[in-house]
């Protein structure tokens, strides 16, 4: 097991503890509500989805998560600003979960951070996200900085080094300016490219966590999901728990992932409960504490917690 020696930021977003020691916090899980392709759209152009589907997802979510342990966030996906402002003021008006956004490009990523701003929703808001390829970083920084936005994800990639000390290379780039809005949380995002790639993420969270201390993540579900379109019938019916392990596996080193459609849900919220709950009794067996309560080894094995502690 791999401990840090440099002290761990864990950071509180919408009263979501992330970051720390392997095996101290459950990884924070965020899904995808509203991308490219979801079956609640009815149409996009219109601002049109399916309201009671979308909450009964939202609200299985809640339920996984309070059975599991593992906290949960949503992303939502849109291209304006205006789409953006549709999808927060529904989910803000059926849950008191903290919510993010997923927004490729800067200006309406803004715009959408300065209506939720004026909402008052900062305290559970996470701005997903800073990227290298951004136009003006400097400026967003100081916009969202003025919005009073406390929670931000950087997208740590560096395209001449795609290996894992790209990462942490990039992050140095990055940082100086990012932490110009003095931001509670930055969390890293460290790009993955493709599922064998995933490994790449995994060593580079551990080179970020070793220098910065930062809470690290990232998105293997960019890979599995790339394996399930390019795969035959055969592939796909291993999809499910093909995309469950490598969800599982990520969790043993990232303090949040990005594991994609809300529909994987109900696979991924126990995959990764039980391979927290492993991480959690290796890391007590190497001397760390045992988790708090409410950690999915203490939901899911009171006995094994219990004769732990004797």
């Amino acid at each position: 097991m791999y401990r840090y020696s440099l002290e761990q930021k864990v950071c509180n977003i919408g009263g979501v503890k992330v970051g720390g020691q392997p095996g101290e916090n459950a990884p924070l899980l965020i899904s995808s509500m509203f991308q490219k392709g979801d079956t609640l759209i009815e149409s996009r152009k219109d601002r049109k989805f399916n309201k009671k589907e979308a909450e009964e997802r939202i609200h299985e979510m809640e339920r996984l998560s309070q059975e599991t342990g593992v906290p949960g966030m949503v992303a939502m996906v849109a291209n304006k600003a205006d789409e953006m402002k549709v999808y927060v003021d529904f989910f803000t008006s059926v849950t008191d979960m903290p919510f993010a956004i997923d927004m490729w490009v800067q200006k309406p990523r803004v715009e959408a951070a300065r209506y939720i701003a004026e909402l008052g929703l900062q305290d559970r808001f996470l701005y997903n996200s800073i990227t290298p390829w951004d136009e003006d970083i400097e400026a967003q920084v100081a916009e969202i900085k003025e919005l009073g936005i406390k929670h931000i994800v950087v997208q740590a990639f560096d395209v001449e080094d795609m290996g894992p000390r790209g990462r942490p290379k990039s992050l140095h780039k990055l940082l100086p300016v990012v932490e110009k809005g003095n931001f509670e949380s930055i969390l890293v995002d460290t790009a993955v490219m493709g599922l064998p790639l995933t490994a790449f993420s995994l060593i580079g969270n551990r080179l970020v966590k070793e220098e910065f201390g930062l809470p690290v993540g990232c998105a293997p579900s960019n890979g599995t999901y790339m394996y399930l379109k390019a795969a035959e019938e055969k592939g796909k019916r291993h999809f499910p728990s093909m995309d469950a392990a490598i969800e599982a596996i990520t969790a043993m080193g990232s303090d949040f992932i990005f594991y994609g459609p809300m529909t994987g849900s109900s696979r991924v919220f126990p995959a990764v409960a039980a391979a927290i709950s492993l991480l959690a009794t290796w890391a007590y067996d190497e001397g760390a504490a045992l988790p708090s309560e409410g950690h999915p080894l203490n939901l899911l094995f009171p006995d094994v917690v219990e004769q732990l502690s004797k």
